[in-house]
């Protein structure tokens, strides 16, 4: 099986991804590629707390991701988390995520962040990171769950 949903979110983990998409894609696996947290096993176990025990929760690095996107495209029904735009271009490098959907699903307010979509902000430099992915083979588009309207990164960038 492919990876059912490579996702943007800066809260990784949380009931929307778990429920809202885990459950519809039939996700068996978890990976969530952030150098902090692959290096602390307490806030793992955190994380670990909102999945449930079908599903495997794996946390790696970023660099450990990239090259391991090919082996989790075969297999279990995976759901890949990176926390914000510049670690999913350190993800897609080299062409790793050709012939994937990059989700945009959860970047909130921040300083310095445009409101894009209610649940989208984007800050300085994620456009253009946005694009590098895109060039790079993989279809980008903004989706908060499963049932609602996929906005096309074109139609995201319109305005900037």
């Amino acid at each position: 099986m492919p990876i059912v949903l490579f996702r943007v979110d800066e809260r990784l983990i949380h009931g929307q991804v778990v429920v809202g998409w885990g459950g519809p894609l039939h996700a068996d696996r978890i990976v969530v590629a952030d150098d902090e947290i692959a290096a602390s096993p307490w806030e793992q176990e955190l994380y670990c707390l909102g999945v449930p025990p079908e599903i495997d929760a794996v946390f790696v690095t970023v660099d450990e991701a990239r090259r391991r996107i090919s082996e989790w495209k075969g297999g279990r029904r995976v759901i890949v988390l990176v926390r914000d735009v510049a670690t999913a271009r350190r993800v897609a490098e080299g062409g790793a995520l050709a012939g994937e959907e990059v989700n945009l699903g959860g970047i909130h307010h921040a300083e310095g962040r445009t409101r894009v979509l209610p649940y989208l902000h984007l800050g300085p430099g994620d456009g253009d990171a946005l694009r590098e992915i895109a060039a790079s083979g993989a279809e980008v588009s903004a989706r908060d769950l499963p049932a609602t309207r996929k906005v096309m990164l074109d139609e995201l960038l319109a305005g900037g």
